[in-house]
């Protein structure tokens, strides 16, 4: 089989990965890719027009086509490989709306009864100052459209929201993405991301994991696309994943499949875990980053035979397995992430790390220099992943991993996974 995977980041090398131990796998081809993907993947460039990408897919007899990130499938990218009779893992433009717009997702919450935190829309800067004055913080701003992970603020003082809205839809930080905000309810608990594959009935719940957003040590500094990821996450138990499946997951495919919309591939729902209950953040449609890296370590069963299933719309008929081992993935970022970054600065000791036993190191903003030594080409430039027995020992053999690699201005959080060490 060959298969296309659409994307450059750390969520697409460890799809690449992944799909590289599969039986079934005669050739892996990846748009645009990354330095890191290139070493077992055919990195091409073709795109963003789905049209060329769809004529690449014909004659070089792709059998599925795998989409990591939302822009392409906000853009309808399914619809059209679908419209021409080609597999391919992800929802349709309707169904991503739960992703590429947050008022629409939130409102489909409301419809259905989904738990989630109140909140209000606005489309006028001034109105929305006016109100977080009534209101008063801590309180949460929302970019309404696709912001990169970075359209949310968490406020702890009304002077703060005022900037985040005047940021947003005044100063125009993220473009069209912030001609709508939303002002919500500030949920206090724990965060969880609860991931799922399903073909529109069958719905198979994924490794629990938790990302941790805030660019410094104990959740401090602004957010980012996610510094760091680990697998299992304590916070989901056996029973609170049944709750959050009958609650969050089947409530969303049931909800959509009546407003005439089926749902098939990735669904991943952000959690807050508040005293024991459920309440989504928000929802992505298609697999997370940095959770996927730690996610797809411990998955024990073929990607290929789940990717073709969902397409095929016979999910029930696949067994998804998951290792026991506990995962962990710490995300090493360039000076000045997630702000402005400098590039091409030569990164050093990834052979040493690459040869350290239940470790990986998948390349998320990484390219090649005129001497094909790997440089940076990103913010967040590589996800160091380990196994572990137990938590602590995957943290510990991630972070092992990263004392061998270095580039200048290399910054990482050294708390990854601190909430799950904290319960054991």
């Amino acid at each position: 089989m060959k298969v296309l995977v659409i994307g450059g980041g750390g969520r697409e090398h460890a799809l690449v990965w992944k799909l590289a131990q599969s039986r079934h796998i005669d050739k892996i081809y990846c748009t645009p890719g990354n330095a890191g993907i290139a070493e077992m993947a055919e990195c091409i460039e073709v795109g963003p027009d789905f049209d060329a990408l769809i004529d690449f897919v014909k004659y070089n007899w792709i059998d599925i086509t795998i989409v990591g990130p939302e822009e392409p499938l906000s853009r309808g990218i399914v619809d059209a490989f679908e419209k021409e009779g080609r597999k391919i893992l992800g929802p349709t433009k309707a169904a991503a709306q739960l992703e590429w717009s947050k008022v629409f997702s939130k409102d489909f919450m409301r419809r259905h009864r989904i738990p989630t935190a109140d909140y209000k829309v606005f489309t006028s800067y001034i109105h929305a100052r006016d109100y977080v004055r009534m209101k008063g913080a801590p309180t949460v701003i929302k970019a309404d459209g696709l912001a990169a992970g970075k359209g949310v603020v968490v406020a702890s003082t009304v002077d703060e929201a005022e900037a985040a809205i005047d940021l947003i839809m005044k100063d125009h930080a993220f473009g069209a993405a912030g001609d709508k905000v939303i002002v919500e309810d500030c949920l206090v608990g724990e965060e969880a991301s609860f991931m799922v594959f399903t073909d529109g009935t069958t719905i198979v719940p994924m490794a629990s994991s938790q990302d941790h957003k805030r660019v410094y040590d104990n959740d401090k500094g602004p957010n980012t696309g996610g510094m760091g990821a680990y697998s299992p996450a304590p916070v989901i138990t056996d029973e609170l994943q049944q709750v959050v499946i009958d609650t969050v997951m089947r409530p969303t495919i049931e909800g959509l499949k009546a407003e005439g919309i089926k749902y098939k591939g990735v669904l991943y729902a952000g959690l807050m875990i508040c005293k024991g209950k459920p309440y989504v953040l928000e929802f992505n449609c298609r697999l997370g980053d940095p959770e996927t890296q730690p996610v797809l370590f411990r998955l024990d069963s073929d990607l290929v035979d789940i990717a073709m299933a969902i397409a095929e719309e016979r999910l029930a008929e696949v067994p998804v397995v998951w290792k026991p081992e506990s995962a962990v993935c710490v995300v090493l970022a360039s000076e000045g992430y997630p702000g402005s970054y400098p590039k091409g600065r030569v990164i050093s000791g990834l052979d040493t790390a690459k040869g350290r036993e239940n470790s990986y190191v998948f390349h998320a903003g990484t390219a090649f220099d005129d001497n094909h030594a790997f440089v940076t080409n990103g913010g967040r430039v590589l996800g160091v992943t380990a196994l572990g027995a137990d938590i602590a020992q995957a943290r510990d053999r991630a972070y092992a991993a990263v004392k061998e690699i270095s580039f200048e201005g290399m910054h990482y959080r050294k708390d990854i996974a601190h909430r799950a060490l904290r319960k054991t």
